[in-house]
Order: C-alpha cells, then structure tokens, then sequence
C-alpha cells in the first residue's frame, strides 16, 4: 500500500514529505522500521538492550543454539527484551550443513512460540561450513531453504551476493535474500556492490543487505541502492559505544532510504553552475 505521506523520524529530526514508500513487508507481516538488528558481540545484556533502544527496529536476530546452550554472553537473552514489542527472527548460526539448519530451525520456531509469538515461523537461514572466512554453502542454503518452505517457514536467507542463487531462492518460495556486502564481522562495507545491485533489480521479495557494514555511511549507501532493509549487528556490539552507533545506524537507515525515494541527481562528466548566468551584474 502506498501512501502520499510518510513521516520519517529520528530522535529529533522529524518531516512530513510528500513521498510515496511502500512499508517494508515480509511473509505478509508489516515493518515500521528498514533496520533490523542482533544481539552477539555485546559486552554485557544492558549494553544490548539499550542498542536495540536505540536503533529502533523491530526485528532482532537471535542465535538459537547460543540461547539453547546458554553460551557465553547469551545468558538469559531470550528473556532480556520485550518480544511483544519486538519481531523475533530466530537464525540457524553455528550450523554447517542443512540436515543440522533444518533441526536448529525447527528449535527456534518453538522458541517464539514459547516467548509468546505462537504465529512466528521466521527463521534467518544460515549454513555455514567455512571457519575460518564464515562464507554461507550456497547449496546446503538451497537444500534447507527448500524444506524448510515446505514446513511452513518464512525463510531468510543469508548468501553471497550472486544473483543466480538470489533469483532460485525466490522461486522456491524464500520470504527475502539476504546477501552480504562483506565477509561476517569483517567491517569492510561494501564489496559486492555490482552483484547486490542486480539483486535488487531482480528481485520480487525485499532484499536484506547483511553482514560486513561497518559505518552509518556505507549503510546508507547500502539504502541508496535500493535495498529494503538492512541488518547490522558487528558494526553496532562492537562500536566503542555501541547504542550511539545503533542510533547513527538508524538515521542511516532512514536518510539511504528517504535519499533512495527522492532520487539523486545525475552524474555528469562537466560542471554545472548552482546559479543562473543570465542577470548577472557587470563587473
């Protein structure tokens, strides 16, 4: 649904525009905010909570097997924010091949449930048999995208920027793509711009740039593209303030996507007067 007007706010910047934007829009569920974000990495639970404050989103990625085992830093998480607020978006992290995404997923949807969101059957997909540079299998993602469908899940799949595979996870029913822009963790920004750019073209489900964003600027640029949302999690836990950096994160979110509506002006190869020459006074 379109609407005229859409009221972008953050913190104390806030304008009425006469701008059409869509609402971001998964799996048939509505997003008020472009940003979603994580809750690994933190140096404490007050520290993440705050961050998630701060960026205002609306859906947090949660490690199910790190919540399951207690793992260091995820202890009490599930508890420490308030999910009828908040989409949770359980993810498959730590699974290196399909058979163990599939289960780990399965785990996470009875984990909303428990948490009190009985209709959540979202899942962040994510295989990743690689340690050493965390890149996702493509084919063990297919294999358990496909499946993971067939049972009713809402799959968001975490992939390298190919567009090929970004176009076949679409077809067999995934609710985004969700290609990275850098390695996990590796804060290099954007370095698969050419390939995401396709992606975007191409795709008829919202494209999540994730993963290897380290500052505001190359997430708005991110926005800029075209992207429908983004989600940040290293970039923010490991800022040295860390709900300051979720809140520049939000405004990048919104100025990309505000800036991405509004259209940029064309490049051109030769200057261009911002004033007029005519009725210029004589020297």
């Amino acid at each position: 649904m379109l609407t005229n007007e859409v009221n972008f706010s953050n913190g104390n910047i806030s304008s009425r525009l006469p701008i059409k934007d869509s609402i971001l829009k998964i799996a048939g569920k509505e997003f008020t905010s472009r940003l979603m974000t994580g809750t690994g990495k933190y140096q404490n639970i007050t520290q993440m909570q705050q961050s998630v404050a701060e960026s205002e989103c609306k859906i947090v990625t949660v490690a199910v097997r790190r919540v399951q085992t207690n793992a260091p830093g995820h202890e009490g998480l599930a508890e420490a924010l308030d999910w009828s607020k908040i989409w949770m978006l359980p993810n498959t992290a730590g699974c290196k091949t399909a058979e163990e995404a599939i289960r780990v997923a399965r785990l996470g949807r009875e984990m909303a449930k428990i948490l009190g969101q009985e209709d959540n059957n979202f899942v962040k997909l994510e295989v990743i048999p690689d340690a050493k540079y965390l890149l996702p299998d493509p084919i063990g993602t297919l294999q358990a995208a496909e499946q993971l469908v067939k049972e009713g899940f809402a799959v968001l799949p975490y992939i390298n920027a190919d567009p090929m595979l970004a176009k076949r996870l679409e077809e067999v029913g995934c609710a985004t793509v969700m290609p990275l822009a850098a390695p996990i963790g590796s804060g290099q920004g954007l370095q698969t711009t050419a390939n995401i750019k396709i992606i975007i073209e191409n795709a008829k489900v919202p494209v999540v740039v994730d993963a290897g964003i380290g500052s505001p600027s190359e997430a708005a640029q991110a926005m800029e593209m075209g992207a429908d949302a983004l989600l940040i999690n290293s970039a923010i836990a490991l800022a040295k303030n860390p709900p300051a950096m979720a809140r520049a994160m939000n405004m990048a979110a919104v100025a990309g996507r505000l800036a991405y509506l509004a259209g940029r002006m064309p490049m051109k190869d030769y200057a261009s007067a911002s004033s007029p020459l005519t009725g210029t006074v004589d020297s």
